[in-house]
């Protein structure tokens, strides 16, 4: 029998929140960890993306939550990237609509000093990129003398990204006495290295084995000669709306990125947008919402839109170029076929 939310003995709030979202029944990982974490102990969760870990944790950390006076944070969420911890919150804020908690969401490339007012105006939990949080961590603004429950989201991605040292300085600046809740969609060597050296035997729940591709995707490759006629052979493909309705183009570069916008936008003008690490924070975030808001067809991007972002309804991803490492093949299909949908690789 199909598991449903009310296995979860959520509280009223909860139940209206998820009902508000149109969400009705759990998915396999969330029906998995939901007790693990509710227990309190250490879990490893290793999950492929799109298959709702945010609620994977969010659910049980705020069933359990207890609203308390003080100013700094109870629940710590690192996550690897900017978009990401836009997200993040922004599904804790709907998931939290009728529950009194504070939520704050931080990140850099942005102005410190705003968001060291708004951690002094009192945060309960802090959702952030462990650059940014460190950085607070050390100016004195941010105490983890109250953080109880710690989660990492994308670890394999955040230690790919060198975050390493910065984790390892945050997970010694917080209390022994905390439940680390850790989601990997890979199991590295260099994860398992920080699992052994951090971390209290934590119990491994695994959804799939590390690395498969989903199974509601299908793969398709086409070998083509050089780059010209790649680009070619896209603009013909993406003159067929009806199919390639919501689009995801992946290069291996910022410069091929650039290059494929630019000749697609002379064909396609106003239809696609391009998102890469030399764009702003605030390009990058409007280029986003356009995208999910269905005002754009399409997004050429690297790899930093890979990972964990959820996008509805993507019909198609393309990769113009493979990708060095596989997992990170893996990720980017990942962006379509989710939520038991299915799509096009």
């Amino acid at each position: 029998m199909k598991a449903t939310f009310a296995d979860f003995e959520l509280t009223k709030q909860l139940y209206s929140s998820l009902e508000k979202m149109n969400i009705t029944s759990p998915t396999p990982i969330q029906e998995k960890t939901f007790k693990p974490i509710l227990s309190g102990r250490d879990i490893m969760g290793i999950a492929q993306t799109g298959t709702g870990k945010t609620l994977a944790y969010l659910l049980p950390l705020l069933k359990t939550y207890q609203y308390s006076k003080t100013h700094q944070p109870k629940i710590v969420i690192l996550v690897p990237t900017r978009e990401l911890v836009v997200q993040v919150t922004d599904i804790l804020q709907n998931l939290a609509e009728f529950i009194n908690v504070r939520i704050l969401g931080i990140y850099g490339g942005v102005n410190i000093n705003t968001q060291k007012l708004a951690v002094y105006k009192g945060v309960d939990i802090l959702v952030g990129t462990p650059g940014r949080i460190l950085d607070l961590a050390i100016d004195n603004v941010l105490s983890f003398k109250e953080a109880k429950k710690l989660v990492v989201d994308e670890f394999d991605e955040m230690l790919s990204l060198g975050f390493k040292a910065q984790l390892s300085h945050l997970f010694t600046m917080m209390s022994d006495k905390r439940q680390n809740i850790l989601f990997s969609a890979t199991m590295t060597d260099q994860v398992d290295d920080m699992l052994v050296e951090y971390f209290k035997n934590p119990l491994e729940i695994s959804l799939a084995r590390s690395g498969t591709p989903l199974e509601k995707i299908k793969q398709i490759a086409i070998p083509v000669v050089n780059f010209n006629t790649k680009l070619n052979l896209l603009t013909h493909h993406l003159s067929d709306k009806a199919s390639f309705e919501k689009v995801l183009i992946f290069a291996n570069n910022k410069k091929h990125a650039d290059l494929i916008f630019d000749h697609i936008n002379e064909i396609y003008p106003d239809e696609f947008g391009v998102i890469h690490s030399n764009k702003s924070q605030n390009f990058r975030l409007r280029t986003m919402e356009s995208f999910s808001n269905d005002e754009l067809r399409g997004i050429i991007t690297t790899d930093i839109m890979a990972r964990g972002l959820d996008i509805p309804d993507v019909t198609h991803v393309i990769n113009f170029e493979i990708p060095e490492v596989p997992e990170q093949y893996i990720h980017r299909i990942g962006r379509t076929g989710r939520a038991d949908k299915t799509g096009d690789s």
